[in-house]
């Protein structure tokens, strides 16, 4: 991973489930969560995206914003908001520019296999648009506990 703590955000510049285009300028003056996770629908990302929604009202009064980024579709986001009730966006970087910029695309081993995905990271961003924790291994079950722990540290 190229980024830092304390080095600023990169941009987004992608859409959601919607098809709302969304950029990080649109989140200055706010802290962010954003979360990236490698495939909608699976186990380990739905229990990670429902540990969040799980603790979104507590989240929000701490005045986060929550992001997820996968490289699915917009119509797959749509299905697994739907399905979990996700009350947060869901952006859709199918070309992966943005995985990229952030540093979590690349090889991956699996079961003897090497393969490009997701890296899952979390990136907690501040008011400015400066990059307060990065968290590269994720404790998908308690994610929500995991990332108030590394911001109590800080």
């Amino acid at each position: 991973m190229h980024l830092k703590e304390g080095d600023k955000a990169p941009e987004l510049n992608i859409t959601d489930q919607n098809g709302k285009v969304h950029q990080m300028t649109d989140y200055l003056g706010k802290k962010v969560i954003l979360y990236f996770y490698p495939k909608d629908l699976t186990p380990g990302c739905t229990v990670e995206s429902c540990d969040l929604r799980d603790n979104y009202e507590k989240l929000k009064s701490d005045g986060f914003e929550v992001i997820g980024v996968s490289a699915d579709a917009e119509n797959k986001h749509q299905r697994f908001i739907e399905k979990h009730h996700l009350p947060f966006n869901l952006l859709a970087d199918t070309n992966k520019e943005v995985l990229n910029r952030y540093g979590v695309w690349g090889e991956k081993k699996f079961m003897g296999k090497t393969y490009d995905g997701i890296h899952r990271t979390t990136f907690v961003i501040n008011k400015k648009g400066i990059i307060e924790k990065i968290i590269s291994k994720v404790k998908t079950k308690h994610h929500t506990q995991q990332i108030r722990e590394e911001l109590s540290t800080k």
